[in-house]
């Protein structure tokens, strides 16, 4: 199952709930433990170039020319190198090359969790939610949610972890900087929402799937690729 089909999925399944934020041996996931820590996040390459073209079929490429291509020494050259549309294709990825751009390295955080599927039905997606409240000051809570692509079976265990720009916390008081122990927070991960392979549900009720709505559009919007989370 992937991120585009949550919308879809949510109308026809059923729904179990978990109840309060009490996730423990009794309940259908557990969480083992978790963590986070700062981290450099590498910058992308952007091409700002255009597709080059498709090279023209030439004989060499019927099936006959093509099998006797199979049997060339390592090393040959591609006959379709000596096309003009081949030719053109080497040097448009030149271009492309030369043009496209590195965005900058930034400074970011991993948030990390464990858990443990404790039920009969394989877990596909998670939305979970890692907490932190200032010990210093209670008031300031901050809440990093996020939702994974994973395949956990029955009982067992998973990583699901995550890549933000954001922190913690983008405000700290006086007192915490003052405090010698070094532990600014009170944390907590909890789980939001269980997708299972066979179309259930789990999900806490005070969560509101409404409430991030437009971060999980932004979210899925681009292609999955080999990460296992997304910040949300």
């Amino acid at each position: 199952m992937r991120p585009s089909l949550l919308f879809s999925v949510s109308l026809c399944c059923a729904v179990l709930s978990i109840r309060g934020e009490a996730q423990n041996q009794d309940s259908l996931v557990s969480v083992i433990d978790h963590k986070w820590e700062r981290i450099r996040i590498a910058g992308e390459k952007i091409s700002t170039g255009d597709v080059p073209p498709v090279r023209a079929v030439i004989p060499e490429n019927k099936q006959r020319q093509r099998a006797a291509r199979e049997t060339m020494p390592q090393g040959a050259v591609d006959p379709n190198e000596y096309t003009t549309d081949g030719r053109s294709a080497a040097l448009e990825k030149n271009v492309q090359e030369a043009r496209s751009v590195k965005t900058a390295d930034l400074n970011g955080f991993r948030y990390s969790a464990h858990i443990r599927n404790m039920g009969d039905r394989k877990i596909e997606i998670v939305f979970w939610e890692y907490r932190f409240r200032e010990l210093a000051n209670a008031e300031n809570f901050v809440r990093r949610q996020f939702l994974c692509t994973v395949k956990i079976k029955p009982g067992e265990k998973a990583e699901v972890f995550a890549n933000s720009t954001l922190g913690p916390s983008e405000l700290i008081s006086a007192e915490s900087l003052t405090d010698s122990s070094g532990r600014l927070f009170d944390e907590k991960v909890i789980i939001n929402r269980i997708e299972y392979s066979d179309g259930a549900v789990l999900q806490r009720q005070e969560w509101k799937m409404k409430e991030i709505e437009a971060a999980l559009k932004k979210a899925t919007s681009t292609p999955w690729g080999r990460e296992v989370c997304r910040a949300l």
